[in-house]
């Protein structure tokens, strides 16, 4: 109940166009800016997304930060911005991997526009990939429960066209084993993710208990023979250890290759966990958000968790 009401109260926090402003415009809550993206250009992306590589071995997903876009303006702009760091990922010889909401992209204004869009974006990373090695995608992130089917049936459309594109599904649903079921027949590219949204008991698992139970069933399907067979790719997006040993072993026990799947985890949360798993061999991906909107992607991270309470009370207090 309380993490319920606690990641509630975040969301409305993300969502309010006075707080983001008057967040985004203060100097002194920049640490909690730059604990969790890599700056406000493209390059500033692709030039973090270097050093990670270089540095630890560890790959990464750009994602253009702008949610909740509401004019026609500003989906150009997210549009134009994910174009312009696929062509700089291109330029730096590494995977062109690329995150997008929905909703970022037009959901709000008018759901058609987002085909038109992501079409675009997608299109534009199949050109650019050529020869180049890794996973090299247009991944749509998963938002609140109303956007599962919308955003699924723009994936399956997408890849039916034979598009480079992925998704996220989301552990915390009752739902996500059937559409798990469905993405594996495909041989789709699937991130699994516990989701940050706030759901009641008819549609979602409200406990951890029963979300880290209901992660490990789906971490089963996902590296289960059949998944194997079909081409599937396993994307575990986690910061919990626990999983990441059970997926290991479960991988093992299928005869999974370590190129097969990978793990993904958020910049600025649990680096140490991202390194010691890159250092064994394993395939790392974090998730690096640029750009100058930044607060309603922060108060998100900070709203998983209730613990993270202490991170925004000293944001707060250095104003």
């Amino acid at each position: 109940m309380i993490r319920r009401i606690w990641q509630s109260a975040m969301i409305r926090l993300a969502r309010s166009p006075r707080m983001k402003n008057f967040m985004q415009t203060s100097k002194a809550s920049s640490s909690l800016a730059s604990q969790y993206v890599a700056g406000e250009t493209p390059m500033d992306g692709v030039t973090r997304a270097l050093a990670l590589l270089e540095k630890d071995g560890i790959r990464s997903s750009l994602f253009y930060m702008g949610e909740y876009v509401d004019t026609p303006g500003l989906v150009e702009e997210n549009v134009l911005n994910k174009t312009e760091v696929a062509e700089e990922l291109a330029a730096a010889a590494i995977d062109i991997h690329i995150s997008v909401d929905p909703t970022q992209i037009g959901h709000q204004i008018n759901p058609s526009l987002v085909r038109k869009h992501a079409e675009r974006i997608s299109a534009k990373i199949k050109e650019l990939i050529g020869n180049k090695d890794g996973l090299n995608c247009l991944m749509f992130d998963m938002e609140d429960a109303s956007l599962n089917d919308p955003t699924i049936e723009l994936h399956n459309k997408l890849q039916d066209r034979g598009l480079p594109v992925a998704l996220t599904l989301q552990a915390y649903l009752r739902r996500t084993a059937k559409d798990m079921a469905q993405q594996i027949e495909r041989g789709s590219r699937v991130r699994l993710v516990k989701g940050a949204f706030a759901a009641g008991p008819d549609i979602a698992f409200v406990s951890q208990k029963e979300i880290k139970e209901n992660s490990r069933r789906l971490i089963d399907m996902m590296f289960s023979a059949k998944a194997k067979q079909s081409g599937f790719y396993p994307i575990v997006a986690t910061h919990d250890t626990r999983l990441h040993d059970y997926a290991i072993a479960r991988a093992n026990e299928n005869s999974w290759k370590k190129h097969e799947y990978e793990f993904e985890m958020l910049l600025g949360v649990r680096g140490d966990v991202a390194r010691e798993l890159a250092a064994k061999g394993q395939n790392v991906r974090l998730y690096v958000p640029f750009g100058k909107d930044w607060w309603p992607h922060a108060v998100r991270r900070i709203g998983e968790n209730p613990r993270n309470a202490v991170l925004l009370a000293r944001s707060f207090a250095n104003l």
